[in-house]
């Protein structure tokens, strides 16, 4: 395949390559993607779209590197000269280029992966669990090291929650192109294999421009529950154990693989898809139900698989390999519940005993799966029994390789994944609780939303009976402020099953959202533990308790500073009065993919936490495009799995506690000013009067719930007279369409500006975990903001007064932190995340400028004219500028 011409490529990297050093084999990629969709809009597109395109990049491109209003002035000039229909296909063309770029970084990154895989010298303690136990055992020594490392849970929980801005199609299609991109860099130069493989990208390129961005309706619960169901098969069923073993390999060297491993399955898998009915009319007790079965059936399926191939491996004799007298056993309990599995299995391996176990263990899988009362396990715990007879009898003959070998593997995935593939929770909101228990105790006949309620507490209970007691259980109860929140999910259960009913076991946990609940907690927590429903449940799981912790509305709050704060105080004192009182505290945190919602690089995050609130536990909730960022590549969720396991691990090392807890109180006085400062800052703009229509003027936040992004609902209910009902997901969306991000930094230059001494705050971010982690990810929120963007939107609204108060505030913000971290510009002392904002910024300009186009159409067109096109316009953009920053909410 001939290399693209200058003048036929969209050349993503156009300007100066040399300034942001792309490495040369990235560089390659990106101009053979940006010179197929070159190509693909020559031919498909409709006449001179291609030229436009380019003129408005070349525009966007000199308006980033020249700042004079006169060079961004002739880029919004060009957006405003194109057609609607126009603006539409070159909105298209940006967004389509986004999705190439990123994959090409992506596959950059695996690049990365594999060439420092399994090299010591290229990694550091946060790097692997691996790197991470020497570090710990330096420390601890090696056996308290390994009972850590033995009882280590890393537990990301994947929610439905609506910020994957690209639909199913466009995902698939991208991973197809990932796929032949993978072919292409392993082909021989200038061969026949190089040359398939660019044809079926310009192919594939094709499709993905002809295929519609944007959903013509919202997913139903069950297309959301499908949709994650895709990462579990491709990705996590293979890469978790896949992760297991590379820790093993490392903490063994030449002896894994020939013996037990040490390595314990440290990843549980839970999932709020099909389970999450806070605020979502459409998630009912049937759909919970369906969730349950779609992902059992996946894992039973791969199960049955595995098993089946390791059995066609297990070609052992008798003769070399005798079976234990326990493998015998097995076979004849076997044999006897399964008299055509049997006869099968005799013919087909009459000398290989244990062959014959592993067919018809995957027989009684696969009767699991199609609910074959005679033959189906009952519970996950009983495969593990039966495999771990067939490992036991290869060890005893000598197969020490086989046993720990592939048969080791689906020990591990059974250990992981049991027989519902991730555990499925329910979160529902404490109003709606209260306002149900009152219906159950007044009596009488029982509203519709009454009795769906308690069908949910029947639907846990037949979950559990289906799949075992880890598929459901987990109960989250939504702005929890009193005991009494929680004491009513019991309450509830008893009524749902009646007197003689058999209740679900249930984990009922609170979730302290806004900053008087963070506050509130420890006493919360101190009442509720005394409830005799919760103190038996303690009694029965080893005094284990989980907490959830809500970075959204905690933000949206107070503002990210304080929230910040207040989240870390809050874990500190949850942290010290569990060790108080002896419980296992697992914290689950409420993260989201922005940096407005707890964002960011989780094991930084990890490892800045207080003392005793990690312990060895880490739990949170992934969500829309993070979910397909860190787990839709096998290697990078292996990376990312190992780099959080690793940080998980090493948080309870006590060099990290004692740093964590001196700087906490070395630096408490500014903690204190910072917090009083950035509230203060952050009320004067959102308690500011008509604050709220002003924000749904100047942001795109009303046509956001447009986007047929998800099943649920933007907001609880209220309209836009007021915040306290916004979810939190489209009030960060909507700041980062604006270029704005205020959701991510807002108040913390001010809150820098109290504090006032420079070099103690220098000194504060290289010592203080906390504020080093705050500050990092207030500059990459900044860094895909855009000041001369964000006044446009800023001008939408007649508020000249809010307008200078957010840019005042984020060239404060800007101005501080970029002396802090040190450097000329925001991202100086990260250079691969600043390369990669500086690559997309002009890019996403050029989409912003449409966006901006179409804001106003639809805000100043007279009633009754057509305005269907400037809407698809406007949600087009959306989908691009989502795609370009790489985050939504």
């Amino acid at each position: 395949m001939r290399e693209p011409t200058r003048t036929e490529a969209i050349d993503l990297v156009g300007r100066a390559d040399a300034e942001q050093e792309l490495p040369e084999q990235m560089r390659a990629d990106v101009r053979l993607l940006g010179g197929l969709l070159g190509q693909v809009l020559r031919e498909s597109g409709s006449p001179g779209l291609y030229d436009d395109v380019e003129r408005l990049r070349l525009a966007t491109i000199a308006a980033y590197t020249d700042e004079s209003p006169e060079a961004y002035a002739r880029a919004a000039e060009i957006a405003e000269s194109f057609t609607v229909e126009r603006a539409d296909e070159v909105a298209r063309a940006f967004t389509v280029y986004f999705h190439l770029v990123n994959l090409a970084e992506e596959f950059q990154r695996v690049r990365v992966l594999r060439e420092r895989d399994g090299r010591p010298d290229r990694e550091d303690a946060t790097d692997s669990v691996a790197a991470a136990f020497v570090r710990l055992a330096a420390e601890v020594g090696d056996d308290t090291a390994l009972r850590r490392l033995q009882a280590l849970r890393f537990h990301p929980v994947f929610t439905a929650h609506p910020t994957e801005a690209r639909r199913r199609a466009v995902s698939t299609s991208i991973r197809r192109l990932a796929g032949l991109l993978r072919e292409y860099d392993a082909s021989l130069r200038g061969g026949a294999d190089e040359r398939r493989a660019g044809r079926r990208m310009l192919e594939e390129i094709d499709i993905l421009w002809r295929t519609a961005p944007l959903r013509a309706e919202k997913p139903s619960p069950t297309d959301e529950v499908r949709a994650i169901m895709a990462v579990f098969d491709e990705t996590l069923y293979t890469a978790v154990p896949h992760v297991y073993r590379r820790v093993d390999d490392a903490l063994q060297g030449p002896a894994a693989g020939g013996r037990a491993p040490v390595v314990r399955p440290f990843v549980r898998l839970g999932t709020w898809v099909g389970g999450d009915r806070d605020g979502n009319p459409f998630v009912t007790a049937a759909v919970t139900k369906k969730a349950a079965a779609i992902a059992s059936e996946h894992i039973l399926r791969g199960l049955e698989r595995t098993a089946d191939t390791v059995a066609r491996a297990l070609t052992l004799s008798a003769e070399t390999t005798p079976p234990s007298a326990e493998l015998t056993a097995l076979w004849q309990r076997l044999a006897a519940a399964d008299e055509d599995g049997a006869a099968d299995a005799l013919k087909r391996a009459a000398a290989e005993p244990h062959k014959r176990v592993l067919m018809l263990l995957a027989r009684r899988i696969a009767a699991t799966r199609a609910r074959d009362a005679d033959l189906a396990y009952q519970d996950p715990a009983d495969l593990l029994a039966d495999l771990r007879v067939v490992q036991g009898s290869l060890v005893a003959a000598g197969a020490a390789r086989q046993a720990y070998g592939g048969l080791q593997q689906l020990l591990w995935q059974v250990e992981t994944f049991g027989f519902h593939l991730a555990e499925l929770e329910v979160r529902q909101h404490s109003a709606v609780h209260e306002k149900v228990l009152a219906e159950c105790e007044a009596g009488g006949t029982l509203s519709a939303q009454a009795e769906e309620v308690l069908e949910v507490f029947r639907a846990i209970a037949q979950i559990q009976k289906r799949y075992g007691p880890g598929a459901a259980g987990r109960y989250i109860v939504s702005f929890t402020r009193t005991a009494a929140d929680l004491a009513a999910v019991h309450a509830l259960a008893r009524h749902a099953v009646g007197p003689s009913g058999r209740m679900p076991v249930l984990d009922v946990i609170p979730l302290f959202e806004t900053f008087a609940d963070l506050q509130a907690a420890p006493g919360v927590l101190a009442e509720i533990v005394q409830h005799p429903d919760f103190a038996a449940r303690l009694e029965a799981t080893g005094r284990r308790l989980e907490v959830m912790l809500g970075y959204s509305d905690s933000s949206k709050d107070v503002g990210p500073v304080a929230a910040n704060l207040a989240l870390y105080e809050a874990q500190a004192k949850i942290a010290a009065w569990a060790q108080d009182n002896a419980i296992a505290l697992t914290l689950f945190h409420g993260r989201g993919g922005a940096l407005g919602r707890g964002g960011g690089p989780a094991n930084s995050a990890i490892l800045a936490q207080p003392p005793h609130s990690v312990d060895g536990r880490f739990k949170l909730t992934e969500q829309g495009e993070v979910i397909f960022a860190r787990y839709g590549d096998p290697a990078i969720a292996m990376r990312h799995i190992d780099q959080v396991a690793a940080a998980t691990l090493l948080a309870s090392a006590p060099s990290i506690e004692n740093r964590n807890r001196a700087a906490a109180e070395r630096y408490a006085e500014i903690a204190a000013t910072m917090d009083t400062a950035s509230r203060h800052r952050f009320f004067s703009l959102v308690k500011a009067p008509g604050f709220a229509p002003w924000f749904a003027t100047v942001t795109p936040m009303e046509e956001i719930g447009l986007l047929a992004l998800g099943s649920r609902p933007a907001r609880r209910g209220l309209s836009v007279e007021s915040l306290e009902d916004l979810r939190a997901i489209p009030w960060v969306f909507a700041w980062s369409q604006a270029r704005i991000n205020l959701a991510g930094w807002f108040g913390l230059g001010t809150a820098l500006d109290a504090v006032g001494d420079e070099d103690l705050l220098r000194r504060a971010y290289e010592e203080w975990p906390l504020l080093r982690t705050v500050i990092d990810n207030v500059g990459m929120s900044l860094a895909k903001a855009d000041q001369r963007i964000a006044r446009r939107y800023l001008a939408l609204g007649d508020r000249p007064d809010l307008a200078d108060l957010v840019m005042a505030e984020m060239a404060l913000t800007r101005g501080w932190v970029v002396r802090i971290t040190g450097g000329g510009d925001l991202l100086a002392n990260k250079p691969v995340l600043q390369r990669a904002v500086k690559m997309r910024d002009p890019y996403v300009d050029a989409l912003s400028l449409l966006q901006l186009r179409a804001l106003r159409a639809l805000r100043t067109a007279p009633e009754g004219q057509d305005v269907q096109g400037w809407q698809r316009l406007l949600l087009l953009s959306v989908s691009g500028v989502a795609a370009g920053l790489q985050n939504t909410g």
